[in-house]
């Protein structure tokens, strides 16, 4: 537990001093809410105002950015420059060591989702989540998913010069046709049939329903099992095919 401690707080020093993995995991989920909610903020999406309907869709992109895209990008560049390889070589396991990475993620995923809740509230006239605990509970589950699919993608990133365009391709259209910024309905036919392939579509909606009176986990058991099921389907990937040794020459070594 020392080592994880002590491992947990490095990689928070490691996120705050990076000041492009702070803007954009951390700070860049914020400022689209701000900007979209200021805009679009007045209007009636899907039954709820489009302040609260923004909010709960940037919770979910902020997970995303941050335990997906981040994560991953983090680790293709650290596999490729031999610092993972180096971790084996450790007092460390390795297990304490990406336990340690994904729980920084994590706590920064927290504090977001608590700043776009207070800017919400008092910038935006957002409603408060109905439903607090279930919000924090989905989250954790969006996030230990999202982490799961994360190291999953780190699989088929052969660069770090490549990790940025490749996590990207993938993400922001995700974000996109899953509804984190506007709703599907007013998509095409086809992405709508897309979007209910996709793990965030199912992440938006249990988040969403934190928001509603009366709404609970056990409210959208399709959504939370699909949700599950994607982050189980991230780690079997993972667990077969994640590499410490860097995949293009001996960079770093």
């Amino acid at each position: 537990m020392r080592l994880f401690l002590h491992e947990l707080r490095a990689q928070q020093l490691l996120f705050w001093r990076n000041r492009e993995a702070a803007f954009f995991s951390f700070l860049f989920p914020i400022i689209l809410l701000v900007l979209l909610g200021s805009v679009y903020g007045d209007d009636e999406i899907e039954g709820v105002s489009g302040a609260t309907y923004l909010l709960a869709g940037l919770i979910g992109y902020g997970v995303a950015a941050t335990a997906f895209a981040s994560l991953a990008i983090t680790l293709v560049v650290r596999r490729e420059a031999g610092l993972l390889k180096r971790v084996r070589g450790t007092p460390r396991s390795p297990t304490t060591y990406l336990a340690a990475v994904i729980s920084s993620m994590v706590i920064v995923i927290g504090l977001q989702a608590v700043a776009q809740v207070l800017i919400g509230r008092f910038l935006l006239d957002a409603a408060w989540p109905a439903s607090p605990a279930s919000l924090v509970v989905v989250i954790a589950i969006g996030a230990a998913a999202f982490a799961a699919l994360g190291l999953a993608v780190t699989t088929i990133v052969k660069t770090a010069e490549g990790s940025s365009a490749v996590v990207n391709a993938i993400y922001l259209p995700l974000a996109f046709i899953s509804g984190a910024f506007f709703s599907p309905r007013d998509m095409p036919r086809f992405l709508e049939v897309i979007s209910e392939l996709l793990p965030l579509t199912y992440l938006l909606r249990l988040i969403r329903s934190t928001f509603i009176e009366g709404e609970t986990l056990t409210s959208s058991p399709g959504a939370l099992a699909a949700v599950v099921a994607w982050g189980l389907f991230g780690l079997v990937v993972a667990g077969r095919m994640f590499r410490w040794e860097p995949r293009e020459g001996m960079s770093g070594i």
